[in-house]
């Protein structure tokens, strides 16, 4: 997330300079990375193992 050119620096320069809705947008945009990485996971896993169910 981070490694991306230049948004690493944008989010240091918003809350420098207290720009709340790009704060938000960063955050907003990080946070949806985690979630849909971490559904991929689940899913990954449910079909790797057929022993995990879902509930």
């Amino acid at each position: 997330m981070f490694n991306w050119p230049g948004i690493g620096r944008l989010l240091v320069d918003s809350v420098k300079y207290r720009d709340y809705p790009v704060i938000q947008g960063v955050t907003l945009v990080a946070v949806t990375g985690v979630v849909l990485m971490n559904l991929v996971g689940e899913i990954v896993i449910g079909l790797l193992n057929p022993k995990i169910r879902f509930d």
